[in-house]
C-alpha cells in the first residue's frame, strides 16, 4: 500500500485538505474539502487523479464548504461518521453558534462508523472514532498516515468549548483511541503543520493527561 499526500490549505482560517493518490492505480480521496472548491478540482484534474470518494473528518463549517461542488463535479459519494452527518443539512439558525454559515449541503451518501476502511486504489485507511472537538469526530489511519482533523494538532488539540465539544473526550480519544497508532506515524492535522505520533506523545501537554 502507497499513496502520495498533497495538502491544499483553504477557506478563511486555513484549513488542510489533504487529496490522497495511490500510486499504483491513479484512484484517490479528498479528506475535507473546506473550501475553494475549483481550486480543488483543478488540482485533481492536473495531476490525473480518479477521485472515488470525498471523507470528512468532522461536520463543521470550515471543513464541509466545497463538498457539494466537488460531488456534482465528480461524481463521486460523501463519507461522513454518522453523529455529525446533520451538519451537513442544518439550518443557518441551527449553525448560528459557528458564527459562519456555508449554506445546507446535501445529505451524506455513507454513514462511517469506528473500524470501518475506506479503500481506493490498494490502498486503505482505517476510521478511529475520537470524539471531543465534535460527536463525530474521526482519525484516518492506514500507509504510515493519520489524517487526524481537528482532534489532534501539533503540540495540541482541538477545541472543546462548541456545541458537541467536550474536554474528557477528547483527552480519551488521544491517549486511549489513538493508543494504536504506531510513533513513526505521520500526523496531518485539520490545520497547521504537520507532525509525528511519536513527538506528540513526548511533547504535547494533551498527551500526558488521559
Amino acid at each position: 500500500m502507497s499513496f502520495s499526500v498533497d495538502t491544499l490549505v483553504v477557506g478563511p482560517i486555513e484549513e488542510n485538505c489533504y487529496v490522497l493518490k495511490d500510486e499504483e492505480t491513479g484512484e484517490g480521496i479528498i479528506i475535507d474539502a473546506g473550501d475553494n472548491g475549483q481550486e480543488i478540482l483543478a488540482y485533481v484534474r492536473d495531476n490525473g487523479i480518479d477521485i472515488k470518494l470525498l471523507v470528512n473528518t468532522h461536520g463543521h463549517w470550515d471543513h464541509i464548504g466545497a463538498v457539494d461542488v466537488l460531488r456534482d463535479a465528480l461524481g463521486v459519494q460523501l463519507a461522513i461518521h454518522r453523529e455529525d452527518a446533520p451538519m451537513l443539512t442544518a439550518s443557518e439558525e441551527e449553525m448560528a453558534v459557528y458564527s459562519v454559515f456555508v449554506g445546507k449541503k446535501k445529505p451524506a451518501e455513507i454513514l462511517l462508523e469506528d473500524g470501518d476502511v475506506i479503500n481506493f486504489g490498494k490502498s486503505s485507511l482505517k476510521v478511529i472514532h475520537t470524539p471531543g472537538h465534535t460527536k463525530g469526530g474521526i482519525c484516518l489511519y492506514g500507509g504510515g498516515c493519520l489524517f487526524s482533523g481537528d482532534t489532534l494538532f501539533a503540540s495540541s488539540v482541538g477545541r472543546t468549548d462548541l456545541p458537541g465539544g467536550d474536554y474528557h473526550e477528547i483527552l480519551h480519544s488521544v491517549n486511549v483511541a489513538l493508543a494504536q497508532v504506531a510513533d513513526e506515524t505521520k500526523v496531518y492535522p485539520g490545520h497547521g503543520p504537520a507532525s509525528r505520533m511519536g513527538r506528540e506523545r513526548r511533547c504535547n501537554p494533551y498527551l500526558q493527561q488521559g
